[in-house]
């Protein structure tokens, strides 16, 4: 794996988890702390790259409070 491919998926991944954060943070606000203070959400994201044949799928859970 070449230099440059490694500095672009960095760039990729870089960019998915910030953008990602972003939404999350936005959907939190827009429903407010009523609908989720204390509360856990299911969440899966998955990754597809053409002409490779991967999807990837990662299943968590996002929460608000200490577990």
């Amino acid at each position: 794996m070449s230099e440059d491919f490694n500095m672009s998926m960095r760039k990729f991944l870089k960019q998915v988890g910030v953008t990602s954060q972003q939404a999350i943070e936005e959907a939190l606000r827009e429903a407010g702390p009523e609908k989720t203070a204390g509360k856990s959400f299911q969440a899966t994201m998955v990754l597809r790259i053409e002409g490779l044949d991967l999807e990837h799928r990662i299943d968590g859970t996002i929460t608000d409070r200490a577990e």
